[in-house]
């Protein structure tokens, strides 16, 4: 770090309780630390949620794979976004679903683009996007 800045903030005693609380599930040393977590997890969702700059992230995905079509359908969207995709990973949940688990990499716009397509076929139970940036504007 490029040396300390020191400031106070007022909040309420409840909201206080709850972040100290918060802090103790997370095992956090300190209130410091999480704040800054806390600030920088905010500029790294503003930074893709903006950014014209390649982003890396996961989307997950929990399918019926008895829907008729649907394995088929996935698979053709995941050579749509050929260029974006990094690796995948299949699992078997059980008799009736599967979870596919597709790392990304490429501009935000594109990748919510994917998710937003999975999400909208029949049979698609669940996804869960979840992008970060390179991290090279994202301060200490």
């Amino acid at each position: 770090m490029d040396g300390l800045a020191r400031f106070g903030i007022s909040i309420s005693r409840d909201l206080l309780k709850a972040f100290d609380e918060y802090i103790e599930r997370k095992h956090y040393a300190n209130r410091s630390e999480a704040i800054r977590d806390l600030i920088r997890q905010k500029l790294v969702e503003e930074e893709w949620k903006e950014s014209i700059e390649d982003v890396a992230g996961v989307i997950t995905y929990l399918y019926d794979h008895h829907k008729r079509e649907l394995a088929e359908k996935l698979l053709d969207l995941q050579h749509d976004y050929y260029d974006k995709i990094i690796t995948t990973q299949h699992l078997h949940v059980d008799h009736e679903r599967c979870l596919e688990i597709v790392l990304v990499k490429g501009k935000a716009r594109e990748i919510k683009e994917l998710a937003d397509k999975i999400q909208s076929l029949k049979g698609v139970l669940h996804v869960n996007l979840a992008l970060t940036t390179l991290g090279k504007k994202i301060p200490d």
